[in-house]
């Protein structure tokens, strides 16, 4: 009889033990569907925005400010091709040409990224075609967005700098790669703070690829002090609160257009509307 009980007892024990583990499996489970949809959520929300605007950033954060005051302490080195007392100037194309597109980026923005995805090549074949010339002010204020902090804009910038200092149309390349589907990171992955990740890109750039003196600029940060110069041209810009924006001869076009990029279709007849003749 007690042997009988005994028996009982244990079977009673393991039933209750594997009951125990199920309902734990069941609350792991529960968690990590939570979890993959507030990813989802987020990836939608991202998706189906309104663009980045400049006013809802949230400053502050370690990461931007560290890179920041480091590279407050570095003297400012003007790359090659641009113009004004800080370099800040930045116009590519035939200096002839009656008009200008200036174009504002930061290199965190997902909605810059398919611009240049989508429209990016009628643009440069615009400026080659001297249909306009192109001036850029890249801003970083995605870096001091509280929830996505970091430091991959100025970063990435400074690494434009040192691309600018190669030549004009390895900044124009070296930006399209940087922005390409295949290199440019989701919101949330500040993958451009690494100087690792914008050398392996620079790869793909024909006057990037081993050239030990852009590398040398990356990994020094050379142009560190002159991004902070660019990004804060770009703050100071009043009338200008998101990215992409674009001005032809000083006239707002557009900006994000509620979340989603010119595609070459809506861009090209909006530029030839404002064009000087």
């Amino acid at each position: 009889m007690s042997n009988r009980n005994n028996h009982q007892n244990k079977q009673a024990a393991r039933e209750r033990m594997r009951a125990e583990r199920e309902r734990q499996a069941k609350k792991d489970r529960a968690r990590r569907q939570l979890i993959v949809g507030g990813a989802v959520v987020g990836i939608l929300a991202i998706a189906g925005g309104i663009g980045y605007a400049v006013t809802q950033m949230n400053g502050g954060g370690n990461a931007s400010q560290e890179w920041k005051t480091a590279a407050e302490k570095k003297a400012l080195v003007k790359p090659a091709h641009t113009t004004g007392p800080q370099g800040t100037t930045v116009i590519i194309g035939n200096k002839s040409a009656k008009n200008t597109l200036h174009v504002y980026e930061d290199m965190r923005c997902p909605i810059c990224a398919q611009f240049e995805q989508y429209t990016g090549t009628t643009l440069a074949k615009d400026i080659k075609n001297g249909t306009f010339k192109a001036q850029y002010t890249m801003g970083t204020f995605l870096d001091d967005k509280k929830e996505i902090n970091g430091s991959g804009s100025k970063n990435a910038l400074s690494a434009l700098g040192a691309a600018l200092n190669v030549s004009p149309d390895a900044f124009l390349e070296y930006k399209s790669a940087l922005y390409s589907a295949k290199n440019h990171p989701t919101e949330s992955d500040d993958a451009f703070a690494s100087d690792q990740k914008l050398i392996a890109i620079a790869q793909q750039v024909k006057e990037l690829k081993g050239n030990t003196t852009f590398e040398k600029a990356v990994t020094n940060g050379t142009y560190d002090r002159w991004a902070l110069a660019m990004s804060k041209t770009f703050d100071d810009t009043k009338d200008v609160t998101g990215t992409p924006t674009f001005k032809l001869n000083g006239k707002i076009l557009t900006t994000d257009q509620g979340g989603v990029p010119l595609t070459p279709d809506q861009f090209t007849p909006l530029v030839q509307q404002n064009l000087k003749k």
